[in-house]
């Protein structure tokens, strides 16, 4: 710590305490997590690539999806691993902030591309004849680009808020990687902004922006989807258009579920260490399972995959 105006001492890195006990076990179960997790999305991103049956725009918002897995798990799980290896972890103050910006950054684009994708979805099903025209190529660059858009504002707004905190007592985290909980434990300030600001704006929960508009938007999508499904003539075509839907919304049960039983706990001192445990499980379940999920469910994912994992030559 250094010494700050008025002789107050400033924070100038965090210690991370991270999960306890046990550590090569925990080395292990993490690390193999992690490496399910990448190539498990790595795989889905290579049988998009070269398979030209799946340049759609359901699979355009997947590799999408994929990608976010990959960055979202990587900010947190190979940190954490070091930690483990050297028996303690400190986080520069500028690296802790930075962490908590790109976590935010990509699991509220998470947020809103599932929404996006129920959209997709809707128009798939429910409009097939303007469907084309309603998700052009220009259309689905837009929609990811405004998922981008709306989550930079959020994290920004979030890091900085964060940032014009005065960290001047204990420095120590009782998490795994830099969140706004456990960094608003340890504020010698006020935090009235930053709650407004996770009412208002924070990806999980009850708040307004980033859970309220997209289960609304979501609640609406699929309201219309069962009727427009029992509707198609096809038997073949029934059972693909539910196995798609059923993936989507797997999803987002596994990414709502976890984040609003993590929520229930903001601001409760006394469960920081449950929220660490529901942290992780938070961080590493959705982007482990969402290869398992659209694969296992998919049949031209699976075609792709194994032709792609045992090196058989895709027909022109």
């Amino acid at each position: 710590m250094d010494l700050g105006a008025g002789n107050r001492t400033r924070v100038i890195e965090f210690i991370l305490l991270g999960p306890t006990g046990l550590q090569p076990i925990l080395f292990a179960v993490f690390f193999f997590a992690y490496v399910v997790t990448v190539r498990g999305n790595v795989s889905i991103l290579a049988a998009i690539s070269v398979e030209p049956k799946l340049y759609t725009p359901m699979y355009y918002f997947l590799e999408s999806l994929s990608l976010l897995d990959i960055g979202c798990i990587t900010i947190t799980i190979p940190p954490m691993l070091a930690c483990l290896l050297a028996h303690q972890c400190r986080v520069p103050y500028a690296s802790c902030i930075s962490q908590l910006f790109f976590f935010h950054l990509l699991a509220s684009v998470h947020c809103h591309l599932l929404t996006a994708m129920a959209y997709d979805h809707y128009l798939a099903i429910c409009q097939p004849l303007i469907y084309s025209s309603r998700m052009s190529c220009e259309v689905q660059g837009a929609l990811v680009g405004i998922c981008y858009t709306i989550s930079f504002i959020n994290a920004l707004m979030h890091a900085v808020a964060v940032s014009m905190l005065d960290f001047c007592g204990p420095n120590i985290v009782s998490h795994f990687y830099c969140d706004l909980l456990p960094l608003f434990q340890l504020s010698c300030s006020t935090i009235h902004l930053n709650r407004q600001l996770l009412f208002f704006f924070f990806l999980r929960g009850g708040c307004i922006f980033m859970g309220v508009i997209p289960m609304i938007l979501f609640s609406v999508s699929y309201a219309h989807v069962p009727a427009a499904v029992l509707r198609i003539h096809s038997a073949e075509g029934r059972k693909k258009a539910f196995s798609t839907c059923g993936s989507h919304l797997t999803m987002v049960c596994i990414f709502y579920g976890t984040s609003f039983f993590s929520d229930t706990r903001l601001g409760s001192i006394s469960a920081l260490d449950k929220e660490k445990g529901i942290g992780i499980l938070n961080t590493i379940l959705s982007p482990m399972l969402n290869p398992v999920i659209y694969s296992l469910q998919n049949p031209d994912v699976q075609g792709t995959l194994k032709k792609v994992l045992t090196g058989t030559r895709l027909p022109e």
